[in-house]
C-alpha cells in the first residue's frame, strides 16, 4: 500500500495516518471495481472479438431471444447473467419472469412493510391474549420474535391464500386479472 512516494508514485509521501487510510480505501475499492471491468471485457473480446465490440454483429446469442420483451432496459439490454434462458424456450422465460415480478411485488410490500413502523403503529392490540400491543412490538427484524406464533400462522395462510387462489398465472407475466392488489375486477 504505501510506497512513500505519494499520488500515483509522482509526489511525497502522504503522511497524515487518517488521509493515507482514506486514500488506500479508496484505491482498494477502485481496484475491485477494475478487476470486476477487465474481465467483462476479456469477456465481451471473447464474443464479439474486440473489448468495444459491436453486439448487433453476435446474432447468435441466446441473450437475443427476447431483447424485444417488457423489461429489458438499457444499458444492459435482456439481463440473464446466469443463462436462465439460453435454452430460447418462451414457456420457461414466461415462468421465470412471472417468478421475478411476483418476487419483486413481495419485496416492494416488505420495504413499505419495514419502513412504515418507523412512522405509525396501528392502535389497540396485536394480540390481546399475551397483552401484547402494536406499540410495544420493535421496529425492524426485532419484531420477528416478538409476533405470535399464532400471528404468524395467519401472515403465512394469508399469503398462502393469495398464492394459491387470487395470484393465478394467467399466461401474461405479472396479470392476474384481478385488478390493483388483486383487490378489484380486471
Amino acid at each position: 500500500g504505501n510506497y512513500g512516494k505519494g499520488f500515483l508514485g509522482l509526489g511525497s509521501p502522504i503522511t497524515d495516518a487518517e488521509t493515507r487510510k482514506k486514500k488506500l480505501s479508496s484505491e482498494i475499492a477502485n481496484g475491485r471495481l477494475a478487476m470486476a471491468a477487465i474481465i467483462g471485457m476479456f469477456f465481451q473480446d471473447g464474443l464479439t472479438g474486440s473489448a468495444w465490440g459491436d453486439w448487433s454483429l453476435y446474432t447468435e446469442s441466446p441473450l437475443r431471444a427476447f431483447e424485444s420483451e417488457i423489461g429489458v432496459q438499457p444499458p444492459f439490454g435482456f439481463w440473464d447473467p446466469v443463462g436462465f434462458t439460453k435454452d430460447g424456450s418462451v414457456e420457461s422465460f414466461k415462468r421465470r419472469r412471472e417468478t421475478e415480478i411476483k418476487h419483486g411485488r413481495v419485496s416492494m410490500y416488505a420495504t413499505i412493510g419495514y419502513i412504515v413502523p418507523e412512522y405509525f403503529k396501528w392502535p389497540g392490540y396485536l394480540s390481546p391474549s399475551a397483552s401484547l400491543k402494536f406499540s410495544d412490538v420493535p421496529n425492524g427484524l426485532a419484531a420477528l420474535s416478538k409476533v405470535p406464533s399464532g400471528g404468524w400462522g395467519q401472515i403465512v395462510a394469508f399469503c398462502g391464500f393469495y398464492e394459491l387462489f387470487v395470484y393465478k398465472y394467467k399466461g401474461e407475466p405479472g396479470n392476474y386479472g384481478k385488478g390493483f392488489l388483486g383487490l378489484g375486477s380486471p
